[in-house]
């Protein structure tokens, strides 16, 4: 078996500046403004969206969320968020919401009278609120 040497042909830039070179590199210079992060939640958006499959079994099951339980489900989304979970069971009063972390997305809504003996499954998390 031989040895294969691999050669970069291209030139590489060094970081800092060099004489004649017309860029500067501020070493001392701090970042201003909005982080990236910030930017990128405010374009895609933090508000939680419902599946189709959510949203059916909300309107089949006639589970109405007000306001207050709206913006509970968020923090316990936030919460989940916050321990690196993936997939939560939400537990917001007599309502079961299965959501996707990542997402921010409701796969799936249960009431208390289709909850006994159910079996979730796919989930690494609960968060009761």
């Amino acid at each position: 078996m031989t040895d294969k040497i691999f050669v970069h042909q291209q030139p590489i830039r060094p970081i800092e500046r060099i004489e004649g070179d017309k860029k500067q590199v501020n070493k001392t210079a701090t970042p201003q403004g909005p982080s990236f992060k910030d930017v990128l939640t405010q374009e895609i958006g933090s508000e939680l969206k419902f599946s189709a499959h959510a949203k059916a079994r909300l309107e089949a099951r006639n589970i109405k969320l007000t306001e207050s339980q709206l913006s509970r489900l968020n923090t316990g989304v936030d919460k989940a968020a916050s321990k690196g979970a993936r997939e939560s069971l939400v537990l917001v009063d007599d309502v079961a919401l299965v959501v996707s972390i990542k997402n921010k997305t409701v796969i799936t809504a249960v009431d208390d009278k289709n909850l006994k003996e159910n079996v979730f499954t796919n989930i690494d998390s609960a968060v009761i609120m």
